[in-house]
């Protein structure tokens, strides 16, 4: 029984991806169709990063092409992915060697939000992605105890600073510029919009497919200047379930649409707490206030993540729960939280601006 390209096609738009939730031929990700006699090759280009579920994928694929095409003989699928830039908001500049920007951040602090985005950017890294971290707080910064990197940036000659490296990110951070773990930034707002600015522009950030950028908690003149600044693909926000921590996490929401970024969707972290003794499940902070919060404001609930002891002293160790333990039940979602933002931002409107062509107008 012979079979054409169309039958294939037709078979495929039967079959959803678990991750995008379409089907694989509507979300573009059939590519190269080759027939020779009854044999099928064909390759399935995903536009988010899922190292991970390549095999799932991969074995799905196969399953249904053989079921739907009685007469296939040999059938090789070959999946990968490929993360492409996506829009920012109007007016921010693009920065060199990123193709898209995350911003984690919260209305207020001490919700795990650091200990959120470095696990991100992780789970990001373990799933194929290229990642960096920029460590945005620069009153607070804690990316390099949770990264474990000592020492400072090399510089280049033409004055860009090298970025810090450990466990396959590439990092920045004003903690790895001054003096000790103890001194003060004592700087007034624009002196500290300034020096992001640099840490951002400044970096020589190697081809990388995301930058997850730590902000600083609240929604003041400093982090509405740096949403304003820092051309952001999408912002995810921290909050735990507690109905003050919600109050601030929708102003932090609120503050991105103001500017024009676009949120990806909301982590609640601290869900439940386990007792490390007997095991029993408890919600001290409340329960179904990210639920809640995403149905107020159309947008996700990308992940719960549990309060619990060992995510602390993972990421005050320098090893990162995704790290530490990376086929454990919490790093399982974290990553399932990063896939879910991968997917999201892949669905994103693309930045066309590097096909267009750049027109310069100078005397002769």
């Amino acid at each position: 029984m012979s079979f054409s390209e169309t039958d294939v096609q037709g078979a495929l738009k039967n079959l959803i991806d678990p991750n995008t939730r379409k089907d694989f031929i509507s979300g573009k990700s059939v590519k190269n169709i080759k027939i020779s006699g009854n044999d099928l090759s064909l390759d399935i280009m995903l536009g988010y990063s899922a190292k991970s579920v390549w095999g799932e994928i991969r074995a799905m694929v196969e399953a249904h092409l053989k079921s739907a095409l009685p007469g296939v003989g040999k059938l090789n699928v070959n999946v990968s992915s490929n993360v492409v830039p996506h829009a920012v908001q109007r007016g921010a500049k693009l920065v060199n060697g990123v193709k898209n920007i995350i911003a984690v951040a919260s209305g207020k602090g001490g919700v795990g939000k650091s200990t959120t985005a470095v696990n991100i950017a992780l789970a990001l890294a373990a799933e194929g992605a290229r990642v960096g971290v920029l460590d945005a707080d620069i009153y607070g910064p804690s990316q390099p105890t949770m990264l474990g990197i000592t020492g400072q940036p090399e510089a280049t000659d033409d004055n860009f600073m090298i970025p810090m490296s450990n466990h396959g990110l590439q990092a920045m951070s004003i903690g790895f510029l001054i003096g000790s773990d103890d001194t003060p930034m004592i700087w007034r707002g624009p002196m500290v919009i300034q020096a992001l600015d640099q840490l951002l522009r400044q970096t020589r950030w190697d081809n990388l497919d995301y930058l997850v950028v730590d902000l600083p908690p609240g929604t003041g003149d400093i982090q509405l200047s740096l949403a304003q600044q820092v051309p952001v693909t999408g912002a995810v926000i921290v909050t735990t379930p507690q109905d003050v921590a919600l109050l601030d996490a929708r102003k932090g929401l609120k503050m991105f649409e103001k500017v024009g970024v676009k949120i990806v969707g909301i982590v609640e972290n601290m869900s439940t707490h386990i007792c490390s003794k007997c095991g029993h499940e408890e919600h001290i902070f409340g329960a179904g206030g990210g639920a809640k919060m995403c149905a107020d404001y159309n947008t996700e609930l990308l992940g719960s993540l549990p309060l619990d002891i060992r995510i602390r002293e993972q990421a005050d160790s320098g090893l990162p729960t995704v790290i530490a333990d990376p086929d454990g039940s919490i790093a399982k979602e974290y990553k399932q939280i990063a896939r879910r933002i991968t997917v999201r931002i892949a669905e994103m409107a693309q930045d066309h601006s590097a096909v267009f062509p750049k027109i310069v107008v100078q005397n002769t």
